[in-house]
């Protein structure tokens, strides 16, 4: 894996090169250098181990998306902003499986440097109502779940916030004690 900079450089190389070209009269050469430096461009505002994840993440694969982030040793100096929020965004949501703590750093830390998908930041949101939710929190729960709905444009999340809405408020229903439950079962008992 290249540093952001790296890629940037030897994009800026191939384009010299394709220029060169150019002035040598070899066109094809050129156009061909020039697609390749875009390969470059491309990466550096798209990182090729968070792609991966992404592709092992659709399949279900947890194991092989957290392989593929962790090839990238150090995502400051590796990843442009947006795309270190993916990186914890994708982070937080391997982790919500098994340590609620950890995803909630690494959502906040998605959203605090952003995402670029309206969608996406909708899930992160949802995700962090959820863990909101389960920790007693329930005004920060409701906020965070409104927000996720406004985000939410075409509505690729509305079943789950429903779901969550529905758990939220079965929840909220405080369970009725009878005081006469005992003499009950035994008037039914006779």
């Amino acid at each position: 894996m290249f540093n952001k900079n790296i890629k940037l450089i030897i994009a800026a190389g191939i384009i010299g090169y394709a220029i060169y070209q150019f002035t040598e009269g070899y066109i094809g050469n050129g156009i061909m250098f020039i697609l390749l430096s875009l390969i470059f461009i491309f990466l550096y505002f798209k990182n090729e181990f968070i792609l991966l994840a992404f592709l092992r993440l659709r399949k279900q694969d947890f194991e092989g998306a957290t392989k593929w982030l962790n090839k990238i040793k150090n995502p400051s100096a590796a990843l442009v902003k947006k795309q270190e929020g993916y990186y914890n965004y994708l982070h937080g949501i391997m982790v919500s499986q098994t340590n609620m703590n950890d995803a909630e750093k690494y959502f906040k830390k998605a959203m605090d440097l952003g995402l670029s998908m309206d969608h996406d930041l909708a899930m992160a949101k949802l995700n962090m109502a959820g863990i909101a939710f389960s920790k007693r929190r329930p005004q920060e729960a409701k906020k965070l779940i409104s927000e996720a709905e406004k985000l939410d444009k075409r509505g690729m999340l509305s079943d789950q916030i429903k779901m969550m809405k529905q758990q939220m408020k079965k929840a909220s229903i405080p369970k009725q004690h009878y005081g006469g439950n005992r003499q009950m079962r035994r008037s039914k008992q006779r």
